[in-house]
This record gives C-alpha cells, structure tokens and sequence, in this order.
C-alpha cells in the first residue's frame, strides 16, 4: 500500500513539531528494514518544508470520519510522490531508503514546488550587493573574489552587471549567520541545509544567507562556496528550483571535487526568459555552448555503459542515468551520484552487476571500482590488470555478465575476453568479437542481458548491445541480429510530451 510505511507511524499519534531544523546527522540508524521512526519524522518535515505538505496538528482530536483519514493519507501520499518525481525516483508514495538518502543529501532552504514566474525579477539591469557579518569562511577578499566570479557565471550570459558595495546601502545583502539568524528560517548546523535566499523585491528581498557552520571549500574539499553561491545567486535573480540534475539550480547539492562549475543550458534558457540575452553571450559562447543535461529523445543518443541492478536496467551517460524498471511508468533521468554518492566517477566505460558476489563493478580508464550493497570496498579503485588484462589494454569498453555460467565477458576493441568469477582468473586467450558475436559491429559502447521478466532472463537467449545510437537485439541461438533500432526507443521517448530543447545559434 503506498505510503503505509510512513503512515503507520503518523496514524498512532505521534506528530514531528515543524520548523525545527533538519538534521540527518542526528538521526539514529535501525538496523531493521524499513523507516525509524525518526526517519518518518524527518520525511514528513521535509515534505512540509520543500513540498508544501500541511499536516494536521491536531491528530488526536480527529473524529472517526474514514473520509478525513483518506484525504489526509492521500495528502501525504502525493507530496511524497512529488517528490520522488521531482528526483527522478520511482513515484511509489513508499519511504523507501533510495527516497531518504536524497532527502538527507545537503540542500538548499527554498522549496521545490515553488515557481516565481517571470514577474518576481528586478526591473533594473545593475544590482549592488554588499558582503557583511564577520562569520566569513577565510578572508573578505577571498570570499569577495568566490562570489565575484559566481556572479560573472550570469553576467555572462544574461545583461545584467553586478557591482560590490562596502558600507552603503545595497540591493542584495550577503552573509554568514549561525542558527536561529531570525529571519524565519533557522540554519540547522552542519550539513542539511546550505543556505538560502530570498526573491527579487525591497528590504530583505534579494538577499542571500549562507550557514557559517558548513566546511566551506575553495577547492576539492568541503562544500564547494562557488556552486553554492551560484545557486542561491540564482535565487536572488528570481529563478526557482530546477528538476534538472545538470543544473546549477537543481536543489541538492551535487558538485564533485575539481568539478569545472557552468550554467547548464536550463539555467541559461531560464535567466534569459527573465531579462533577456547578454550582448557578449554569442562571441562568448560560440565554440563552447552551455552543457546539456542528456536527453532521452536526443535522435543522437548514445551510452557509456548499461548494465542490470536487481530488477533494472542502469544507462549511463556523462554524469547521469536512466532507470529502466518494469513498475516504472516513465525512465526518468538522475544524477549518477543520487544512488552513489562521491563513490562513482562520471563518465565510465563499462559496468555490470555481480549477483552471486552480490557486488556492482565500475570501469572508467585503467581503474575499476568494486562497490557491495552500495558501498565502495577496501582497495578501489584497482587497476584493470589485477584482472588479467595485458599492459596493452588500457580500457574495457563494455561487460557482459553471465549469472549461471559466473563468468564474464569484456570486450576492447574488436576482442572479447572470459573471466571466471568464481576461479577470479581470465580463461584462456582473447577471441575475435566477429567469431564470437557475428554481425556485432566493433568497438561497441555497451552490452546487457535483460527481458523484463526472470524466467525469459534465465535463457540468457537474447543479449542487447549499443554502438553510438543503435541497439542491437542479438540471439545467442542463432547467433544474429534480429533487430535494430534507435536507442531511444528503450527509454519510452515520446517526443510530443518532451521539450527538445533547440540548438543554440
């Protein structure tokens, strides 16, 4: 039953107090399945705050009227799959631990359900803004330069201009406060939430408020201050949440270490609905164009790797994926480290699931990672010849895992290689991926094994394989290919309910 897990709890009586601060380092672990009670509290608190969840705080005067509980369990239930859709998870209305653990992730204050509209903007092209508080994460001219070069990230592609102020008044006041700073949204120390900021409009308006209890970082460690004074920089120029995870709006905080910080092509198009385009924008953005989160119905699509993980099918692509999972309605796309947080590096060449090690293994370069109930295992990343490649192999294009035989095939370049599993030895010289897979074109990208269903997937009958932006439907009796098409049509592409976002000119 949808939400039962996050119901059971509510309906005895016990009731979160709203307002007080999120904190998911102060949440105890249980070691039995499903959510702890403090977990529910936090999920209902957080879907007050970001989802515009109103609870009744009056519980215990309910009358016995069944259609008041309904609508109220209904209530909870769609927040709760707004949420999820908003993330990109499967909308189950289920407290399940993937829903937590993007729950739990750092995050900006604002909410998720909010939209401004094109209304809420400053009417002006120039905006003052002023540095002050002494709860500064280093020098005032270090965090002056920081949030110098964040503002330069819209300037740069909207007309706007941004000049610093010293001691009079400004448009927009920036500052590092502890706690309860009273302005009505208490920080919540470290971790949970980063920081927050206010619409365009007078007084506190435009303002932009950071928690001084945060690590803040000015390289690779810590929170990175530049990608998160750009998001709320966005904020106070009147953009709301992205559900784009490419986003610099997107709500969590999702920047790797030494990750270079752009405006994706989202946040671009959104600050030039607001107040139009810079005069410098073509010149400066001719060669390189903003970055494009993937797209499902991009006719040019290709992956990086796609491999089974239980009962879904994982397409990787830069730094994101696809779900595939036959209770799905819809493959939505999400952020490689929403299920692997700072485990995972982007941009990988190959990946398959291990059912019998009850592990995950990543390829990208040389490098191998080994992860094992979604955690990295001592002594990753290996180096691919601990599997037996020869030094002249320097990457592993695709995998493809065997569950009977507990073998697994690798392929690079025009050879396929077998490794047992079980003996973790290669067996025997490479073959010739023509002899082995007539009619596969070379190199490929990707290969997997699925059906939608466990019996037809024990046959291991039918093998899928990606080269660029074909799939290949292959039968390993007879040994051919039995379709091609594009790889679109795996992730439910219909073009009439998505945006194809035009290209730039």
């Amino acid at each position: 039953m949808l939400c039962l897990s996050l119901l059971t709890l509510l309906l005895a009586g016990h009731t979160p107090v709203m307002g007080l601060p999120l904190r998911a380092s102060d949440l105890p672990t249980q070691p039995h399945a499903g959510p702890s009670e403090a977990d529910q509290k936090f999920a209902e608190e957080y879907l007050w705050r970001f989802y515009g969840y109103q609870p009744k705080l009056a519980r215990q005067k309910r009358t016995a009227d069944t259609d008041e509980d309904a609508d109220w369990k209904t209530g909870l239930c769609d927040k709760l799959q707004s949420m999820q859709r908003f993330f990109g998870l499967h909308p189950s209305g289920e407290l399940d631990k993937e829903t937590l653990a993007v729950m739990k992730r750092p995050r900006c204050g604002l909410s998720d359900v909010e939209r401004f509209g094109d209304t809420i903007r400053w009417k002006k092209r120039t905006l003052s803004y002023r540095i002050t508080g002494s709860n500064l994460p280093s020098s005032a001219s270090k965090v002056h330069k920081v949030f110098r070069e964040a503002w330069k990230l819209w300037s740069s592609v909207a007309p706007m201009k941004f000049r610093k102020r010293s001691r009079k008044e400004a448009d927009i006041v920036i500052c590092f406060h502890k706690g309860d700073h009273e302005d009505g949204i208490p920080f919540d120390g470290k971790g949970g939430i980063l920081a927050h900021a206010f619409l365009p409009g007078l007084g506190i308006g435009g303002d932009v408020h950071f928690d001084a209890d945060e690590d803040w970082s000015f390289n690779s460690t810590g929170f990175n201050l530049l990608a998160v004074a750009a998001h709320e920089f966005g904020h106070a120029l009147g953009l709301p949440h992205s559900s784009d995870p490419g986003a610099v709006m997107y709500p969590s905080y999702n920047f790797a270490p030494n990750y270079e910080l752009q405006l994706s092509f989202r946040d671009v198009k959104d600050v030039q609905n607001l107040y139009g385009i810079s005069p410098n924008f073509a010149s400066l953005f001719s060669k390189k164009p903003p970055p494009r989160t993937p797209d499902k119905c991009d006719p040019d699509l290709s992956f990086d790797a796609v491999t089974e993980l239980q009962q879904e099918v994982l397409f990787f692509k830069d730094r994101f994926m696809w779900r595939k999972h036959p209770q799905f309605d819809e493959t939505a796309i999400t952020l490689i480290s929403s299920l692997w947080p700072d485990s995972v590096p982007p941009f990988l060449d190959a990946v398959y699931e291990n059912v019998d090690g009850n592990v995950i293994v990543f390829f990208k370069g040389h490098q191998y990672w080994i992860l094992k109930q979604l955690k990295l295992q001592e002594g990753s990343p290996r180096n691919i010849s601990h599997l037996g490649f020869p030094s002249r192999i320097k990457s592993i294009d695709a995998a493809l895992h065997f569950r009977i035989e507990r073998s697994t095939v690798f392929f690079t370049g025009h050879e396929c290689w077998r490794y047992n599993e079980k003996e973790r030895m290669m067996e025997g010289s490479p073959v010739l991926i023509e002899q082995m897979w007539p009619g596969i074109p070379t190199p490929i990208d990707a290969a997997v094994f699925y059906e939608g269903s466990y019996i037809t997937f024990l046959l291991w009958r039918f093998v899928h394989f990606f080269k660029g932006n074909i799939h290949y439907k292959y039968d390993s009796n007879s040994k051919h290919v039995i379709s091609t098409s594009p790889v679109n049509d795996l992730l439910e592409c219909e073009k009439h309910n998505n945006e194809i976002l035009t290209e730039w000119r």
